[in-house]
């Protein structure tokens, strides 16, 4: 299966999608290689982005789940590995 390197920046305008978001985030850290949260205080929202390696499925399973929480605005952006000759 084709493998991909790629970034998912979201937006969370409702903290309490924060603990859906963590477990869902949890149950794909096969594919999870960097996190970084900003907390935008004098805007009430924060922002996370992921730095992900897997295939389109995997990463497509992680970033629709996210995308479907209430509150929770996800753009993503993938590319081929080369490394792995696919």
């Amino acid at each position: 299966m084709e493998r991909r390197i790629g970034a998912a920046v979201l937006v969370i305008r409702d903290k309490a999608a924060i603990i859906k978001l963590n477990k869902i985030v949890s149950a794909h850290a096969n594919i999870v290689i960097g996190r970084q949260g900003i907390p935008l205080q004098q805007k009430d929202i924060n922002v996370i982005t992921l730095v992900l390696e897997g295939s389109t499925d995997e990463i497509g399973s992680l970033t629709g789940q996210l995308g479907r929480l209430e509150g929770v605005q996800i753009k993503s952006a993938l590319i081929k590995d080369e490394h792995y000759g696919s």
